[in-house]
């Protein structure tokens, strides 16, 4: 899976509203200054994130980015699709056709197979993890995640 800045800063921004106070939320200007980001990009994916019904917005001078579910409900397979980061899409082979027109492989294609499963898996990873498996410290949430592998996915737990 290619991860994009858009998918990582998505995730950043959503883990820092989580982590933040749930009545007040954070302005784009918070959330800008927290993460390093400039606050036309912070409202960029603050947006996408508020279409796909992640976060709600409150305006006003106090205004800002609160979440609009639980943390236990915001699946990480959803927020990385809806920030576009899936690695393989039906149209993938249209646009990796070569010069002419019509991949020569659109009848028989080895590689397409491998690119589904691989999506797949990541698709099957994603799906098991919550924002809320997220929210702790890099140790905590390597743990929950090793778990999750091991127990929900029947794979090894991965080592750094």
């Amino acid at each position: 899976m290619k991860i994009n800045k858009q998918d990582e800063y998505g995730l950043r921004i959503l883990l820092r509203i989580a982590r933040g106070n749930a009545q007040i939320g954070l302005s784009i200007p918070q959330l800008s200054e927290l993460e390093g980001m400039s606050q036309p990009y912070v409202g960029k994916i603050a947006r996408m994130l508020r279409l796909a019904g992640f976060v709600e917005s409150t305006r006003g001078q106090k205004g800002g980015y609160v979440l609009a579910k639980s943390p236990e409900q915001i699946i990480i397979k959803d927020v990385i699709s809806s920030l576009g980061g899936n690695l393989f899409t039906k149209d993938f082979c249209d646009q990796h056709s070569g010069e002419i027109k019509f991949c020569t492989n659109s009848v028989d294609c080895s590689i397409r197979s491998l690119w589904t499963i691989l999506q797949y898996t990541v698709d099957k990873v994603l799906a098991n993890i919550s924002l809320n498996d997220l929210i702790g410290n890099e140790g905590d949430a390597r743990e929950k995640l090793d778990k999750i592998i091991a127990s929900k996915l029947n794979l090894e737990q991965f080592t750094s």
